[in-house]
Parts: C-alpha cells; sequence; structure tokens
C-alpha cells in the first residue's frame, strides 16, 4: 500500500513539475487550445472571405474578386497564430522558455503579415497594368517580380533580426564578395540594363515584328533580364543577348502605319506617247478611286515615268496599303498587280523584257565547199 502511495505522490509531482517546470495539465490545455484553433481555421477562413465577398459584391471591380482568392492562405493561417498566442499566454513557462516563445510569437506575426502583403501584390498587379500602354508589358511584370522578391527579402530580414540575426555585416561581407562577382558578370550587368532600357524606352514589345542588323529578323517572345527571344519565320528560336539592341539598328516593322508598295513597270519601247499617258492616268486612277490605298499626310502616291533603262521604259509606281497585316497586305499587292496587266494590255502595250541585239559586220557563205581532191595531194 506505501508503494501505491509513492507512486500517487511521484506522480502528481511530475503533473505538477511537467516539462521544464511547466504544469501538465497547463500543456494539456495549451493544446487544447491550439488544436481547437487549427481545427477551426478554415471555418474561420471561410466566415471571413464570405463577410468580405458580401462587402464587394456590389462593385464590378475585379481588383475586389482576386483580393478574395489571394487571401485564404494567409487568412487560414491568423488561427494559427492566434491559437499559438492564446495557448502559449495560458502557460506559465520560466524567463528563458517565455523570452523563446514570445519570439515564436513575432515569428509567426511576421509571417502572417509578410505573407499577406506578398499575396497582395497580385490585386496590386491590376493597378499598375493600367500603366502599360505608357510604359510597357514586360517592365510591369518585372516590377512585380521584383516587388515580390522585396517583400520576401524584407520579410526573411525582418524573422532573421527578431532572432538576433544582425543582417548587416552578412550584407557587408556579400557586398566586397559582390563586386568580385560583378567584374567577372560585366556582360550580365550590360545585358539586364539594357533589357531595361529597352522596356523603358519600349523600342519593341512582345508580338513586334523587328530586324535586328545583322543578327536576326522575326517575331519578339519574350524579353527576359539577360537576352530578348525572336523567333524566325522559320520558326526558329533565336536568343539575342539585350546588349546588341544598344549596340545594333533595330528595325520595328510592327510600329509603322502602312505597307508601302514601290515598283518599276517595264515598258516595251514601241509604247507610244499616247499609252505610256493612259496607262499612267488609269493606274493613277486606280490608286485614288480605291479604299485598300492610303491617302493621308504620312503617305504618298504617284505613277510616272521614271527613266530609261537598256530594254525598257520604266514607270515607276508607288503606294502605301492601309492594312498593316502581311497576310492582307501580299493580297492588296496581288490585285494590284492583275490590274495594272489588265491595264497594260487594255492600252495595246507590253511588258518588256531584258533582251539583246547582235550586229553583224558579214554572214558566213551558204555555198557548199567544192570537194577537189587534188588539192590535198
Amino acid at each position: 500500500m506505501s508503494s501505491f502511495k509513492e507512486f500517487i505522490r511521484l506522480f502528481q509531482e511530475v503533473w505538477v513539475q511537467g516539462v521544464f517546470g511547466i504544469n501538465v495539465s497547463e500543456i494539456m490545455i495549451g493544446l487544447l487550445i491550439f488544436l481547437f484553433f487549427y481545427i477551426l481555421r478554415k471555418l474561420f477562413a471561410r466566415l471571413i472571405i464570405r463577410r468580405i465577398a458580401r462587402l464587394v459584391l456590389k462593385s464590378d471591380n475585379q481588383i475586389d474578386d482576386t483580393v478574395i482568392n489571394v487571401i485564404e492562405g494567409p487568412i487560414k493561417f491568423l488561427p494559427i497564430v492566434i491559437g499559438f498566442f492564446i495557448a502559449s499566454s495560458f502557460i506559465k513557462f520560466t524567463i528563458d522558455v517565455q523570452n523563446f516563445i514570445d519570439l515564436i510569437n513575432r515569428s509567426l506575426i511576421t509571417i502572417f503579415i509578410f505573407w499577406l502583403l506578398y499575396q497582395l501584390v497580385i490585386p496590386f498587379s491590376f493597378l499598375i497594368k493600367k500603366f502599360e500602354e505608357k510604359i510597357s508589358k514586360p517592365l510591369v511584370d518585372w516590377t512585380l517580380r521584383g516587388l515580390k522578391i522585396l517583400i520576401f527579402i524584407l520579410g526573411v530580414v525582418a524573422i532573421l533580426e527578431l532572432w538576433g540575426i544582425k543582417v548587416g555585416p552578412v550584407i557587408a561581407g556579400l557586398g566586397l564578395f559582390g563586386v568580385a562577382v560583378a567584374l567577372g558578370a560585366q556582360d550580365l550587368f550590360k545585358n539586364l540594363i539594357s533589357g531595361i532600357m529597352i522596356l523603358m524606352e519600349k523600342r519593341f514589345t512582345i508580338g513586334d515584328v523587328i530586324l535586328v542588323s545583322g543578327e536576326v529578323e522575326g517575331v519578339v517572345e519574350q524579353i527576359g533580364f539577360r537576352s530578348t527571344l525572336v523567333r524566325r519565320f522559320d520558326s526558329t528560336p533565336v536568343m539575342v543577348p539585350n546588349y546588341k539592341f544598344a549596340e545594333l539598328a533595330v528595325t520595328n516593322y510592327s510600329r509603322r502605319h502602312h505597307r508601302r508598295i514601290r515598283w518599276l513597270v517595264g515598258l516595251e519601247y514601241r509604247t507610244t506617247i499616247d499609252q505610256l499617258k493612259s496607262i499612267r492616268n488609269e493606274i493613277t486612277n486606280l490608286l485614288e478611286n480605291n479604299s485598300d490605298f492610303a491617302k493621308n499626310d504620312l503617305t504618298s502616291y504617284f505613277v510616272r515615268i521614271d527613266s530609261f533603262s537598256e530594254s525598257s521604259i520604266d514607270m515607276l509606281v508607288q503606294t502605301f496599303t492601309v492594312t498593316n497585316d502581311w497576310g492582307e497586305y501580299l493580297k492588296v499587292k496581288e490585285d494590284l498587280a492583275v490590274k495594272i496587266i489588265e491595264i497594260v494590255e487594255k492600252n495595246s502595250a507590253g511588258f518588256a523584257f531584258p533582251s539583246q541585239s547582235i550586229y553583224l559586220e558579214s554572214l558566213p557563205s551558204d555555198k557548199p565547199e567544192i570537194f577537189n581532191p587534188t588539192k590535198s595531194q
């Protein structure tokens, strides 16, 4: 019987002293409080989001809907933060342990705040994207990506500072290391700066058709930190270092308002003056009355006898199409070519082709050679 009483006494002593001097009952209650908040986190998040959804139902703004979607994760994490704080407040810790628990509480709150800020960058992007017309979409994407990285770094630094880890000396050491790396990565920084200049100056954007002198011609698919992806018209992808765009001439075909048609129509030298004038006037009327061709201050169209070449009288035809689309441009160009052929044939004229005349002073004799066997003896 005495042994049983001794066991009861030891059990009560262990129960009171518990772990690290903490009463086991307090630990159990604290765990139950934490588990309660942990289990109800989804219900808590659902109630909060439903309340916010009611407030934004009256608004047609897409930002409000996005906010509801992105804050679900941090809202589910908030009951865990609250549950741990209440549970740790209920338990009586020693001074050293209490300081450690306080650091955990501060860290959890810091994680919640920066996680929420990180997620809010997504709806914030809708506000920034309103400036895409003034800057460029890739620059907006870079800004949002950089903002996310900045929030993440600040969150990590804040937590490290809470735990007494001084970030300043670490940054200073990394600074010296960064100088050494920068000396060996000059091309990387040159490409990065050039990429930023491309986006700020809006030399071209994704989807533009460009020609980089001596490098590549094609469609811009992606503008990166180091290089730009240009897909050639044969579907071959080409990665062009960004500094190339600063050193070489870049022609942006997508920025032109119209596409030009410029032909030299070679007519035969036997074409009379009246035929030339009639052909010129009919082609001019065709360009004036056809809505496929542009007529404004930025364009000029004319049909004029331009030069006399070796085998033809050259008539210069120049005009600009209204469309800038490549496929539509080819159709308009084809229709114009057919119309010009019809006009030339209608005026009983013909197109010249390269020819060469040979003048001989004498022709070889057609008389047969007289066979005389005696001459060969």
